[in-house]
């Protein structure tokens, strides 16, 4: 029996997060990560689980009635979410470094346009898509023609859910085999820096 790719050893632990988000659906509910710290599993759950309660500040954050005071609130809010993302995807392609470290590219080896862990977080977001799409082919206040609608996005989401395990356990192969040359390039995002971003080391415009 051959073992499971690594993206249907994610896809699960994505589908986990998610699930035990929604018990509460609330995005102040604590994160109870039932995998060991240090493990690969443990960054694929709390990663969805990062995307799943920003996804939710997104929707908060729309609300027309929301106070503008909330609004700041939330942009502060989902500004840390994005950096603590980052810094975790790069934990994550750590992770797929230190896996092929060994591993001598051929000659004619590639680069690939993004490195593994940003695929895989396109991967985890696309559950996420995946659940609410589901979601509002379940609802009993909605139109029938909003529910076929939606069932046809639902089938395009989870024909793109196939195409893109398949491309990171292609990729993820290719890089084991020499095929692909696997080179991560950190974000260096300038906006959260205090030493690069003017408005916080005080430059005057």
């Amino acid at each position: 029996m051959s073992q499971p790719t690594f993206t249907q050893h994610a896809c699960p632990i994505f589908g986990q997060a998610i699930a035990d988000y929604h018990v509460h659906d609330n995005v102040d509910a604590p994160l109870h990560n039932p995998y060991a710290q240090g493990t690969i599993e443990a960054d694929l759950y709390r990663k969805c689980w990062i995307d799943t309660v920003q996804w939710h500040l997104e929707d908060i954050i729309r609300d027309p009635d929301i106070e503008p005071a909330q609004v700041v609130v939330l942009k502060r809010r989902i500004d840390r979410s994005n950096q603590e993302r980052t810094d975790l995807v790069e934990t994550i392609d750590s992770y797929f470094y230190t896996r092929f470290h060994d591993v001598k590219p051929l000659p004619e080896a590639t680069i690939n346009t993004e490195s593994p862990a940003w695929a895989v977080d396109r991967l985890s977001i696309l559950a996420l898509k995946i659940y609410h799409m589901r979601e509002q082919t379940q609802r009993t206040d909605a139109d029938a023609a909003h529910i076929e609608q939606c069932g046809k996005k639902l089938a395009v989401l989870l024909e793109q859910q196939t195409d893109l395990s398949t491309a990171i356990d292609q990729l993820l192969a290719d890089i084991e085999a020499g095929r692909k040359w696997m080179k991560v390039y950190r974000q260096m995002k300038m906006y959260n820096d205090p030493s690069t971003n003017p408005s916080l080391y005080g430059k005057s415009y």
